[in-house]
């Protein structure tokens, strides 16, 4: 074919959208296509390799999740410690120190006690709130306010009345303790009731009276009727069971029961001078 006649040839071809030239044998363009992905696949492998093998860098946990998760050892611990405490300084020195509560990882005090412990009644309640734990002492937020209105009530106030609690670290977000965070911390309270040894003990709420009674009966049949508390070394003392005062902010209609319950600690504490 002379030059004029492929020139024809390459421009009619052109018009045709022909614009590669034709090979001897047919490209395989699915081979081509599995060809490069190889080849992005294996540039992408030693990086992916290197990331593998090396160390993943972790956020360091923070405290609460760092502390150990209470166990019967722990409750074994408390029972030791709290045992060995001859007084009630000791047993607060003992508690800012023990580690074997998850609780006080969380808290910012540990609450210990208000009020005179030479007083006749010792009231206890459950577990600080967020204001007992700012300040470090027991029932001093708006329940605090209703207990003071009460105890002036029968003629009581907090220098002749000893307040403390079953646990001494107020729980994240106010929850309920769980029962192995109360059973390790229940040696510290048993002990401080022991030291204290008041005439009168009001349980206050649902939690301390069963701890306290070794009872599964509710406050509402438990309330105003007179129990005893056996401390564990043998001494028994005169237990009234009535309503938290946080209980009471929520149900203003029972402030009545309660008022019947601390009639009858007034008179109690009449009968014991």
């Amino acid at each position: 074919m002379d030059s004029a006649g492929l020139r024809e040839l390459l421009t009619f071809y052109a018009d045709a959208g022909v614009d590669e030239p034709l090979l001897e044998e047919a490209a395989d363009r699915f081979e081509e296509t599995r060809t490069e992905a190889e080849k992005r696949a294996a540039q992408r492998q030693p990086a992916q390799q290197k990331a593998i093998a090396a160390p993943q860098a972790r956020p360091a946990a923070p405290a609460a999740a760092r502390a150990a998760i209470p166990d019967d050892a722990q409750a074994a611990r408390a029972r030791e410690i709290a045992k060995s405490a001859e007084s009630l300084e000791v047993l607060r020195e003992q508690l800012s120190a023990f580690d074997g509560c998850n609780l006080k990882t969380t808290a910012k005090n540990t609450v210990f006690a208000d009020g005179n412990p030479q007083a006749g009644v010792m009231f206890v309640g459950e577990a600080p709130g967020r204001d007992e734990d700012i300040q470090g002492l027991p029932f001093v937020g708006r329940s605090g306010k209703l207990l003071d209105r009460m105890l002036a009530s029968i003629g009581l106030d907090r220098s002749s009345v000893y307040i403390s609690n079953v646990i001494p670290w107020r729980p994240p977000g106010n929850r309920d303790p769980s029962p192995l965070e109360t059973e390790i911390c229940r040696p510290f309270i048993e002990r401080h009731i022991e030291l204290v040894s008041p005439k009168i003990l009001v349980t206050l709420g649902n939690p301390s009276t069963k701890l306290l009674l070794n009872t599964q009966t509710g406050i509402m049949r438990m309330r105003g009727n007179w129990a005893v508390h056996r401390t564990p070394s043998g001494l028994e003392i005169p237990t009234m069971p009535t309503l938290h005062p946080a209980y009471l902010l929520r149900n203003p209609a029972h402030k009545k029961l309660a008022w019947h319950d601390f009639l009858a600690i007034k008179l109690k504490l009449e009968e014991a001078v």
